[in-house]
């Protein structure tokens, strides 16, 4: 369990079905809310739509008690005067919550003599009993408030007196008719009397109506269940999907990450770097990857050839002058006559220099670098020059005498070898050369010898080699100095190339960047 949860293609599976089910889940929800508030505003809008019809009715003067209000669910109506009393409601209407009054069975009164409609519908939810079912309904509430009447001493003139004794007899009139209709309905004396001083003026309130009309939530209830149940159900089956496909699309993408590694892992196996990591033929960062590491299976396996070779040469280097002392110290244990002591010490002089040349390189192959330390480079041209017997130019003269970093006895050894190079190929001539060039301190060491071909040019640093195969390895040395003074060279943040001396011969040229 441990193994396959540590795997990648788990850990991208995880992580990519998480991801997914939080975007589905804040989506989810949001749908969700977005749904019930649009369809609860739909409901408002609907009960908004049935108050206006019924409040527009009232006032145009309409009775209320001659008004054909809904009697189905979807549309109950209930209509209340300023005093809190429910004058009509909707048949089978049994209760109400939620609107700020209890639905409950009319009372009689007065019929309003015509109003205006207030512009704004307030809204609001609560529950409702219908023929004994509750249910949740947005309500809309409609106010319809009495017309403005005309200012009573507009009348005072004497021309407008039967007018306004018309107008008392039909107000009377008035009255008695709703009176007459009000005993019919509820039989209440006191509510008839209320009624004639109700609409005589002498009470507003009464003459005030609300109408409150609803609309059911159940289809928004019923439709955020089902969304829920959708979500419920449809989730887990699409988060199962997501980490199916990308458990398989991310297996099909690591395919070639485990041949490479069973590759690599052989190859360890083997010690065989001669083989290679398996190439996708894709473009992708895999692909790459693979590019890259036979890229360092090719450099391990140089460097390893490299270091194979070098010890074979410096065996083959170290055997000649141990076999030459261990016959001239045989000789000389059986016949002391003929012991050649010259020679013995020259074989020993000479393996003490070859075990020195091995021992550099193989501190410059460890990455080893110099000393970090100011060295006049100038003190050591002149130095070398004195010990070979040269007359070193140094142009122009510079007060700090060409400072460097690094280390004078490897600094040293470069001009050394460069000069023990020369004359041993060197006809009559040899020069040794310091000047500046932007940076750099560039010293020039030629002879006038036969020259190193163009295409010998690089190999001529390589370790072992003596481009001479007649040359006597007495005479030529063991093929290690170039190749330490270029590595040196480059340790000292320089270089070291050999090219043509004018008039014929080889020019040396080491380039090291001035300190200052």
């Amino acid at each position: 369990m441990r193994r396959l949860f540590g795997s990648v293609r788990a850990r991208a599976t995880v992580a990519a079905t998480l991801v997914v089910a939080v975007v589905l889940v804040a989506a989810g929800t949001a749908v969700v809310l977005s749904l019930r508030a649009n369809l609860i505003d739909r409901a408002g809008g609907d009960a908004e739509s049935a108050a206006r019809k019924v409040a527009a009715r009232l006032a145009t003067g309409t009775s209320w008690d001659a008004l054909d209000l809904p009697d189905d669910d979807d549309e109950p109506v209930q209509i209340v005067d300023g005093t809190g009393r429910v004058r009509a409601v909707s048949e089978d209407l049994e209760s109400v919550s939620g609107t700020g009054t209890s639905g409950v069975r009319p009372s009689a009164g007065p019929a309003p003599a015509g109003g205006t409609l207030d512009d704004d519908a307030h809204l609001s939810s609560g529950e409702a009993v219908i023929d004994g079912d509750r249910g949740t309904y947005r309500w809309a509430a409609i106010e319809v408030k009495p017309r403005e009447s005309e200012d009573d001493s507009d009348t005072g003139s004497g021309s407008d007196t039967g007018s306004g004794s018309g107008s008392g007899s039909d107000t009377g009139s008035s009255g008695g008719d709703s009176e007459a209709e009000t005993d019919d309905d509820s039989g209440s004396d006191s509510d008839s009397g209320a009624g004639s001083e109700a609409e005589s003026g002498g009470d507003d309130d009464a003459r005030t109506f609300t109408v409150f009309a609803g609309a059911p939530l159940d289809a928004a209830d019923s439709a955020v269940r089902t969304a829920l149940t959708v979500m419920l159900i449809g989730l887990p089956v699409l988060l199962a999907v997501v980490a199916a496909v990308t458990w398989a699309v991310t297996r099909r993408a690591l395919r070639p990450v485990e041949g490479i590694r069973a590759e690599l892992d052989a190859i360890t196996g083997s010690r065989d770097l001669a083989r290679r990591v398996p190439e996708p033929a894709t473009h992708d960062e895999i692909a790459a990857l693979a590019r890259t590491t036979n890229a360092t299976l090719a450099a391990l396996q140089d460097a390893v050839d490299k270091q194979r070779r070098f010890v074979a040469d410096a065996s083959h280097e170290l055997r000649s002058p141990i076999a030459s002392l261990r016959t001239q110290l045989e000789v000389g244990a059986e016949h002391p006559e003929f012991l050649d002591l010259d020679g013995a010490v020259e074989d020993t002089v000479r393996l003490q220099h070859l075990a020195a040349d091995l021992l550099l390189l193989a501190r410059l192959d460890a990455g080893e670098r110099p000393p970090d330390r100011p060295v006049r480079l100038a003190d050591l041209v002149a130095r070398e020059a004195a010990e070979h017997r040269l007359r070193a130019r140094i142009e122009p003269e510079r007060a700090d005498g060409y400072e460097v970093r690094g280390s004078a006895p490897q600094l040293g050894r470069i001009l050394g070898n460069l000069l023990d190079n020369a004359r041993r190929h060197a006809r009559s001539e040899v020069a040794l050369a310091l000047r500046q060039e932007g940076a750099d301190a560039v010293v020039t060491v030629s002879d006038d010898g036969p020259g190193v071909p163009p295409a010998e040019r690089d190999r001529v640093f390589e370790r072992f080699v003596r481009l001479d195969d007649a040359r006597t390895r007495d005479e030529g040395g063991a093929g290690l100095g170039l190749a330490i003074a270029r590595d040196a060279a480059h340790r000292h943040g320089g270089s070291l190339v050999v090219g043509e001396r004018p008039g014929g011969g080889a020019e040396f040229v080491l380039r090291v960047p001035l300190s200052g």
